[in-house]
């Protein structure tokens, strides 16, 4: 008889997030604990098949072998792109650092 082991499949929008323990066979991939989790129950718009996912963090393949206790990651597309995000906060400070005024929160 196969061993089992518990891992969590992890999924997030900005307002509300889902973990679910699943127990999988030793030796399970990261795709069969995706399709074990039926966590796209909950969230209709994932698409399993095709979005990126990762272990802890970090980009994985989906033939990766999991370990007890891994937490498998399900990502979204990026809104912005966080380097943009940095670069447009940077200017702010420095514009704010010469007594320049933030527009976006002067009022008349």
């Amino acid at each position: 008889m196969a061993e089992t082991l518990v891992v969590e499949v992890a999924y997030a929008r900005p307002e509300r997030q889902l973990i679910v323990r699943v127990a999988v066979s030793e030796g399970a991939t990261v795709e069969e604990a995706l399709w074990a989790s039926k966590i796209q129950e909950e969230f209709p718009e994932i698409d399993l098949g095709s979005a990126p996912v990762g272990v802890f963090g970090k980009l994985s393949e989906r033939d990766a072998r999991l370990r007890p206790g891994d937490r498998v990651e399900i990502y979204r597309p990026l809104i912005a792109d966080p380097k943009e995000i940095r670069k447009q906060r940077a200017a702010l400070d420095r514009r704010m650092a010469k007594g320049g005024k933030d527009l976006s929160t002067a009022q008349d």
